[in-house]
């Protein structure tokens, strides 16, 4: 995290020495010895922070910082101070400074700090612009984001839609299956029809064939009438099988033949009725892997999979995160009747931070719960749930020099295997194309490090 950076010290030998430090850091330094000339830099120019000693000629560091909040208070000062009581540190922090450092100090040290200031002021930036950015997001039916993953999302549905072509949608629970089956309908021809939605997963396999064919009357112990099945009520619309995976493999060779015929056999029917529906399938589940182990008929997975619509998780559509929470709180902002108007910079960043295994479903429980307990205008990291204050990042490679946060050969693997079966769904085949192993050198790795889908 570098920027441009402004020094402020009327000793020549400590700006050239900080200069020096912070340029070998990756800084964009400019250094000023004189107070007035500072800050009329900082009006003219565009810095992501400035540090200034506390002791100048003429105006004090103190002076020069709350001049400069007040008049471009996205810009963080950092004041260095020769005197580390408590009373020089209120007086910075009164006149709006990010923070304050005392000397001796290390250009380590001030390093960490700016990153921290620029890291603060981007995400503000971030935070102002939430609202600007979703009157651009919202324009896509119920979805908000403009990530490069979800655009392309957004333009193979815009692509699908006008035609009647079968489309399995996959992605992990809370992603927005329901959602994308949805924006399919309202966009085809037959958005002036129902969409029927039935949860495969949700209903026993007794009662599943009569749900989706209907039945006659005396077909079974309490068919006192005859009832059509949600492939008939669909007719004109849309059918949402969500949950295939979970279809019996009895289940599954009928719901073939009704597919290859577009007729349906009530139970307790000789007779076949036909259909007009279009059928949208979705499931969390690697159907590919389930074809694989038997547990899935391979022809009627050719059968469902003619446009194969894969939803990225939360996690991986980046800023997506703040337009969706933004929209989260508007929303429960005013069903709560809660005047709170959006998230503090470091709400934000637990946010960013932040996994998501629940994706888009979890994101909005937490905001309303976070709207439900705020105390103030803004979201703060103490309204979130616990979980997502106290989240701590595993990244795959470690990128600090310190040799006490280096890990094992072994643990890189481990976290490297568990990122990518997060990156594609758990879809063990895409894992074993990216990782270059074969499945049951997968499934071996997966048992042994013992990983599984997060719930």
């Amino acid at each position: 995290m570098t920027g441009r950076i402004l020094v402020v010290d009327d000793d020549a030998d400590m700006c050239r020495e900080l200069a020096r430090a912070l340029g070998k850091r990756g800084f964009d330094v400019t250094t000023r010895e004189s107070a007035d000339e500072a800050y009329a830099l900082v009006l003219d120019g565009d810095f992501d922070a400035v540090v200034t000693d506390l002791n100048l000629r003429g105006m004090s560091g103190v002076e020069l910082c709350d001049r400069v909040v007040s008049n471009r208070p996205a810009i963080p000062v950092v004041v260095v101070t020769g005197f580390g009581s408590m009373e020089t540190a209120v007086a910075t922090l009164r006149a709006g400074a990010f923070d304050f450092i005392t000397k001796p100090f290390n250009a380590e040290q001030l390093a960490l700090t700016l990153e921290r200031a620029i890291r603060h002021r981007r995400l503000e930036d971030e935070v102002r612009a939430l609202r600007t950015r979703r009157a651009a997001a919202d324009g896509f039916g119920s979805f908000v984001g403009s990530s490069p993953a979800m655009l392309q999302v957004f333009d193979l549905i815009d692509r699908v839609s006008p035609t009647d072509a079968t489309v399995l949608v996959t992605g992990e629970s809370g992603s927005g299956k329901e959602l994308v089956a949805r924006a399919i309908h309202e966009r085809s021809r037959r958005s002036a029809g129902p969409l029927v939605a039935v949860n495969c997963a949700a209903l026993p396999e007794a009662l599943l064939e009569s749900e989706l064919f209907g039945h006659v009357k005396g077909a079974f112990t309490d068919a006192r009438s005859a009832r059509k099945g949600l492939f008939a009520e669909a007719s004109g619309g849309t059918l949402l099988l969500d949950e295939i995976g979970e279809l019996p493999l009895g289940m599954q060779a009928k719901l073939l033949r009704a597919l290859e015929g577009r007729t349906v056999r009530p139970v307790g029917s000789d007779a076949e009725v036909p259909f007009d529906a279009r059928l949208v399938a979705s499931t969390n589940q690697d159907l590919a892997s389930l074809v694989a182990e038997k547990r899935f008929r391979e022809d009627l997975f050719h059968r469902i999979d003619v446009v194969h619509l894969e939803l990225p998780p939360l996690r991986a559509r980046g800023r997506d995160v703040l337009d969706l929470a933004q929209t989260f709180v508007a929303r429960f902002a005013e069903r709560h009747k809660k005047t709170v108007a959006g998230l503090s910079s470091e709400a934000a960043a637990k946010l960013l931070d932040y996994s998501w295994p629940g994706n888009v479903r979890e994101l909005q429980n937490a905001m309303e719960r976070a709207v439900a307990l705020a105390r103030f205008e803004q979201v703060a990291v103490d309204d979130l749930p616990p979980r997502i204050r106290s989240y701590q990042s595993t990244d795959v490679l470690v990128t600090s020099g310190d040799p006490r946060e280096l890990v094992t050969l072994e643990e890189v693997e481990r976290r490297y295997i568990e990122r990518v079966m997060d990156a594609v769904s758990w879809n063990k085949t895409e894992a074993t194309r990216i990782l270059g192993i074969d499945r049951s050198t997968l499934y071996r790795k997966l048992e042994r490090y013992k990983l599984a889908p997060r719930e």
